[in-house]
């Protein structure tokens, strides 16, 4: 069983062993355990502690979680397992940076929040956002959500990254 160390990172670590490291605990948590309610809230807190243990801007991280496919309203979003302030509770599929991940099922790697049309200003002090989908068998089930409160906040490691634990999420969890 792995133990609550599991989201202890090196202060200072870099952005890419961070990864590694959730990749590599999320695997371990999944281990025997199909629940996505279980699965989304044990990466949740990986990430949050993750970011939380890398550089700026990756330390300016104010909210990392999930939203999950509405399955009582066509393409909707409902709000998942996370960490930071109070979210939105639901998003339409093509409304905001969220909504668009899961009607293009493409990541959205977003510099300036307030320069993407149609921007959900969840918290006011997010300035970049990085948006994931998680797709099984054709369809979004759910989608990665991380939000900065720096600018230009992500890159493309951390959507290399993110979308590894996506895919591993994917084939984890019983949708």
């Amino acid at each position: 069983m792995v133990h609550a160390d599991a989201s202890n990172f090196a202060q200072g670590v870099t952005k890419e062993a961070a990864y590694e490291q959730v990749l590599s605990q999320a695997e371990s948590l999944f281990d025997g355990q199909r629940n996505w309610v279980c699965n989304l809230s044990n990466t949740a807190s990986l990430l949050w502690h993750a970011y939380k243990s890398m550089s700026s801007p990756s330390s300016q991280v104010n909210w990392a979680g999930f939203y999950t496919l509405d399955r009582s309203k066509t393409e909707q979003l409902i709000l998942g397992p996370f960490q930071g302030k109070v979210a939105c509770q639901t998003i339409k599929f093509g409304r905001g940076v969220c909504g668009a991940a899961a009607s293009t099922q493409k990541t959205q790697l977003v510099p300036d929040v307030e320069a993407f049309p149609g921007h959900i200003a969840c918290d006011g002090d997010s300035k970049s956002e990085i948006v994931v989908p998680i797709i099984v068998k054709g369809q979004v089930v759910a989608i990665i959500d991380i939000d900065c409160a720096e600018l230009a906040g992500f890159d493309e490691i951390d959507q290399k990254f993110l979308e590894q634990l996506a895919e591993l999420l994917s084939g984890s969890c019983d949708w």
